[in-house]
C-alpha cells in the first residue's frame, strides 16, 4: 500500500475532491492497487481512464466507484460523487506509465531494458538475443508477440508491446526472478500510444522498415508509421542500426546517442541446407550455424549479435549457442506421416511473406503450397501485398486469419484479387483449409502455413477460440492413415 500523497508529489498531480468528504485531507488515503479496467476496479485502487479505439473509460466511471473504487485520473472532469477523488490530467495514457512506474518502484531503472523496433523479424531478434545472454549467465526476461517470458516461464500477452501497466508490472516479476536484462518487442503501436512512456532503454535495435499497420485504427500512413519506430532512437543510450535499410540515414539522424550498424555484407560463405531448415555463415571470422532459413535470418542473428556484443558477450560465444536456439512459430516444422512437410511460420504482411516462401524454395520442393489468409477489420493494405506475394507458390489455399467481425469471405477476396494467375481454392474454415492440405499436399512438397505462427487462438466476432495448427495438422494426418 502506498499514500496518495507520495503520487502527487512525485508527479506533481492535482487532485480534485469535496473538503467536506475529507475534513482532514487526502494525504493519508491509501493505494492498493491501479487500473485501466473498471470490471477489476475495486476499493483502494486508482482508477485510470484511458481513451480506446472501441471505449473511453471515463465512459465506466461509475461502474468502478459501485465497485468501491474512489480515486480516478481523467482527462475530463467527472460528476462529483460522494468520496470521490479525481485527478485530471492533459493524457491519460502517459499519467497510467508514470502512476505505474511510481507504483511498482521503477524497475524500468534497475534494469537493462533493450528494445527491438521494426517491421519485420522483432520476435527472432529477441529471443536470439534473450537465448544468447541467458546462455551466458546474464539472467534475461522477454516481452513481445510471443508472450512474456520469464525463468522459462511462458505467459501470454494481449499485444506484441502490452499496455503500460502491464508491462510495468511485467519488469517488476522479471526484477524480482532476478533478471538482469529485460528484451522488449517495441511496436508502432506502443510508441504511438505511449506504453514505453518513461522507460529509458539501455540500448534499442531497428530491424527493417516497410509499409504496414497502416489504416483504420492504426496508423494514418507510413510517415506516422515510420515516425512512431524512429522515436524509439531518442530514448535509448546505443542503438543498433541496419545499414541495408533503405531508411537507415534517417534513423541514424533519429539517434541522440551512439550507434553501431549490421548489414548483410557482414556475413560470409552463406549456405542453407536443401532439407534442414538450416543456415550457416561467417561472421568475424567465426563460423555460425542458425536453425533457421533465409538471407533475412542471418540479418536476424547479426542483428542479436550486435546487441549482444553491447553487453560484453563476443562473436564465439554468440555462434556457440545460437545453433539450439528456437523462435516460437517461425519456421516450426511439424512431424507428420502424409511424406510433406509441414511448417508454420508468422508471416503475416507481404515481405515478410515473400521471404519466407524464397526460403523454402531453397530446399528444392516438388511444389510449395501456401496456406495463408489475413486478419478483419484493418490492415486492407496488408492483404493486396499478401496476395501478390504469394504469386510465388505453386498453390495457394486462401482462408480464414482471426477475422474478428469482418465477414470472412471479404477478407479473403480482398485477397483473391491480387493473386494473379497463380493456382488457389478458398476456405472460410481454417481447420477445413488444414485439413485439404493435408490430404492433397505429397510427398516432396513443402505446405507453408503462414500468418498465426506461435497463436494459439482464431480470433472471431470478439472471441479468441482455442485454435492449434499443430495439433490439426498431426489429427488430420493420422486420420488420414487410419481411413
Amino acid at each position: 500500500m502506498k499514500q496518495l500523497s507520495q503520487l502527487l508529489l512525485e508527479h506533481h498531480y492535482i487532485a480534485e475532491y469535496d473538503k467536506a468528504d475529507y475534513p482532514n485531507g487526502i494525504g493519508s488515503v491509501l493505494v492498493g492497487e491501479i487500473c485501466n479496467d473498471s470490471r477489476v476496479a475495486k476499493e483502494g485502487a486508482v482508477f485510470v481512464c484511458i481513451r480506446g479505439e472501441m471505449s473511453d473509460g471515463h465512459d465506466y466511471y461509475r461502474q468502478a466507484y459501485e465497485s468501491g473504487c474512489r480515486i480516478f485520473v481523467c482527462e475530463k472532469r467527472l460528476p462529483f460523487l460522494f468520496g470521490l477523488i479525481q485527478i485530471i490530467v492533459p493524457n491519460t495514457r502517459i499519467a497510467l506509465a508514470e502512476i505505474a512506474e511510481w507504483f511498482y518502484d521503477h524497475p524500468e531503472k534497475e534494469l537493462k531494458v533493450i528494445g527491438i523496433t521494426g517491421t519485420k523479424g522483432k520476435s527472432t531478434v529477441a529471443y536470439m538475443l534473450s537465448h544468447i545472454l541467458n546462455r551466458n549467465n546474464r539472467p534475461t526476461g522477454t516481452v513481445g508477440t510471443c508472450g512474456t517470458v520469464i525463468s522459462n516461464v511462458t505467459t501470454p500477452t494481449q499485444n506484441t508491446t502490452p499496455e503500460s501497466l502491464e508491462l510495468i508490472k511485467i519488469l517488476r516479476k522479471m526484477k524480482d526472478a532476478g533478471c538482469e536484462y529485460a528484451v522488449i518487442e517495441v511496436s508502432s503501436q506502443a510508441v504511438l500510444m505511449n506504453r514505453i512512456h518513461g522507460i529509458r532503454f539501455f540500448a534499442a535495435a531497428l530491424t527493417n522498415l516497410s509499409p504496414d499497420h497502416i489504416g483504420k485504427g492504426e496508423h494514418p500512413d507510413f510517415e506516422n508509421y515510420k515516425d512512431c519506430k524512429k522515436r524509439l532512437f531518442s530514448l535509448c543510450d546505443i542503438a543498433v542500426l541496419n545499414r541495408d535499410d533503405k531508411f537507415y540515414e534517417e534513423f541514424k539522424s533519429a539517434c541522440i546517442s551512439t550507434h553501431v550498424e549490421y548489414s548483410l555484407d557482414d556475413a560470409k560463405n552463406i549456405s542453407q541446407s536443401e532439407y534442414a531448415l538450416h543456415t550457416e555463415f561467417d561472421y568475424a571470422g567465426i563460423r555460425f550455424d542458425i536453425p533457421l532459413p533465409g538471407a533475412f535470418n542471418v540479418m536476424n542473428a547479426l542483428c542479436a549479435v550486435k546487441l549482444a556484443g553491447i553487453c560484453g558477450i563476443g562473436e564465439k560465444l554468440c555462434a556457440a549457442v545460437l545453433k539450439d536456439v528456437s523462435v516460437p512459430g517461425r519456421f516450426e516444422e511439424v512431424k507428420n506421416s502424409t511424406g510433406a512437410r509441414f511448417i508454420i511460420d508468422y508471416a503475416h504482411n507481404g515481405e515478410s511473406l515473400r521471404s519466407a516462401i524464397n526460403a523454402l524454395r531453397s530446399s528444392l520442393p516438388d511444389r510449395l503450397i501456401c496456406l495463408f489468409g489475413s486478419v478483419g477489420g484493418r490492415t486492407q493494405l496488408r492483404r493486396a501485398e499478401l496476395g501478390k506475394a504469394a504469386r510465388a507458390a505453386d498453390f495457394c489455399i486462401i482462408t480464414s486469419d482471426n477475422p474478428d467481425s469482418e465477414p470472412p469471405e471479404n477478407i479473403i477476396a480482398d485477397i483473391v484479387s491480387n493473386i494473379g494467375e497463380t493456382p488457389y481454392i478458398t476456405f472460410i474454415d481454417r481447420a477445413q483449409a488444414i485439413k485439404y492440405a493435408v490430404k492433397t499436399a505429397k510427398k516432396g512438397d513443402i505446405v507453408l502455413l503462414a500468418g498465426k505462427g506461435h497463436e494459439q487462438y482464431q480470433l472471431i466476432n470478439g472471441k479468441k477460440i482455442p485454435f492449434s495448427e499443430k495439433e490439426l495438422i498431426k489429427k488430420y494426418s493420422d486420420e488420414l492413415i487410419k481411413a
